[in-house]
């Protein structure tokens, strides 16, 4: 099983509702998702009821549709009448945040439609690489139509609905391409799975993401928004400025105090089970990112020699 495959089929075996702050699942509970309008046109997606992949963006306006992400599929059925209740125009742009079956899922399905897919050059190569993952769980090539038709290497510009759209590359982050799309005339930004809101994140080493990178990625996206920004993550809630401050501080935090421990001599063992995260960030621990995987996560971005 290659790793993109068991990331997506743990995560959609999540028994947490991550975009909840991770309540329980009732069992009355059914899969759907709720739109958030964070400006004129401009909307939120986030699962309801459990895993449906990661938050979708979409813009919707006289110049037409374009969303960003596109789940797994799984919930295409839920997220087609989703967007059916926002639009009934066709979809013309998908923006890939990265490469990740939980954001690029539906790539097939839309692109079989003429929908124009736009993502970072290695998003692209990855698919072409690694493939992509069918219905029956197995590794194939990844369909032509499932491709970014169009790709950029530093960032690529949107001007539709009324919206200035900067598309731009966040290097060796959650992965090696990663994009955030910032709505500059809105105070909107997208910023895929560079942001876990109020939970773990996951850093994909083996797609070339890295510690370093992650928390620079923030950092970059700190410097262009204020207290009135409204930040799409790509999963959680949707958050603010104070909230990107304050993952930015929990991973110096915790890079800090593993740190410490490596230059103590002590083993990636002894670290995880002398639980250095426990205390201060325990509410953050999630299914898929438990404080033990975060505490590898960042003894591996200490310990490895990153790109």
């Amino acid at each position: 099983m290659t790793m993109m495959k068991k990331i997506t089929v743990l995560l959609a075996l999540s028994l947490s509702f991550i975009c909840s702050a991770k309540e329980p699942i009732k069992s009355e509970t059914k899969l759907s998702w709720k739109a958030i309008e964070v400006s004129d046109g401009l909307y939120m997606l986030m699962g309801v009821g459990g895993f449906t992949g990661g938050n979708l963006g979409l813009s919707v306006g006289d110049d037409g549709v374009v969303l960003i992400d596109d789940a797994m599929p799984s919930t295409l059925d839920i997220m087609n009448k989703a967007l059916a209740d926002i639009t009934a125009k066709d979809i013309d742009f998908l923006i890939n945040t990265h490469v990740h079956g939980d954001h690029t899922g539906n790539n097939k399905t839309l692109g079989d439609k003429g929908v124009h897919i736009v993502g970072h050059k290695n998003l692209r190569r990855h698919l072409l690489v690694k493939g992509v993952t069918n219905a029956k769980g197995k590794q194939i090539d990844a369909p032509k139509s499932s491709l970014p038709m169009i790709t950029f290497s530093e960032s690529i510009d949107f001007h539709l609905n009324g919206l200035d759209a900067h598309v731009f590359h966040l290097p060796h982050a959650h992965t090696d391409g990663d994009s955030a799309i910032h709505f500059t005339n809105a105070n909107v930004i997208h910023m895929g799975d560079t942001f876990f809101n109020k939970m773990f994140p996951y850093i994909d080493f083996n797609s070339g993401g890295s510690l370093d990178g992650y928390i620079e990625a923030q950092k970059t996206v700190l410097g262009l928004v204020d207290d009135e920004t409204k930040i799409i993550p790509g999963h959680g809630p949707l958050a603010n400025k104070a909230d990107l401050e304050a993952s930015i501080a929990m991973l110096e935090d915790a890079r800090s105090m593993v740190a410490a421990l490596i230059e103590e001599g002590k083993t990636e063992k002894e670290i995880v089970n002398l639980n250095p995260l426990e205390a201060k960030y325990k509410d953050l621990h999630w299914s898929f990112i438990t404080i033990q995987k975060m505490t590898k996560q960042i003894y591996r971005g200490l310990t490895t020699v990153e790109m």
